[in-house]
């Protein structure tokens, strides 16, 4: 069993270093990549004050599909491209959009959603997945978020 507290007072910076320590405690030595996804993506859900979603995509046959996440049922395919999840996955770069309405494409999954970060986990320089964050606040992500998820995604990295 896991217990992880979280102190909602911890700095942001703080708060990565304990999300990432956490992962790295769940995913260390578990080959399992769905395993992996599904205890990061709680994970998230229990660190991250202010989301409504909190998942992953996989890269299959050149497309995005849904997987583990916490949250509303989400969107299943998403091509590349499409949508900030999509456009991650094609540039290989992180979108951290404040207003998702004003985000060309944007594919409303849940339309509470109001702002979005997305990371992509590149392996053996390849896009394999994305690390999908959705607010119902605007703004929600910054600097912060943005540097604390893409090492976490670096970490997961041949892990998931």
């Amino acid at each position: 069993m896991y217990a992880f507290e979280i102190d909602a007072n911890t700095p942001k910076p703080q708060l990565y270093d304990n999300l990432h320590s956490a992962a790295f405690a769940l995913v260390d030595g578990e080959r399992d990549g769905v395993a992996n996804m599904a205890n990061v993506a709680a994970l998230l859900g229990q660190f991250l004050p202010g989301l409504n979603w909190a998942g992953f995509y996989r890269m299959v046959d050149g497309e995005l599909v849904l997987g583990p996440f916490v949250g509303k049922p989400a969107c299943i395919r998403i091509a590349l491209g499409s949508g900030v999840c999509g456009t991650a996955a094609a540039s290989g770069e992180t979108q951290l959009v404040d207003d998702v309405h004003a985000f060309p494409g944007h594919i409303a999954c849940d339309a509470a959603s109001q702002s979005e970060l997305v990371v992509p986990v590149i392996h053996e320089g390849q896009v394999t997945h994305v690390i999908d964050l959705d607010s119902p606040h605007l703004a929600r992500f910054d600097a912060d978020d943005r540097a604390g998820i893409e090492r976490l995604a670096r970490t997961l990295a041949g892990r998931i």
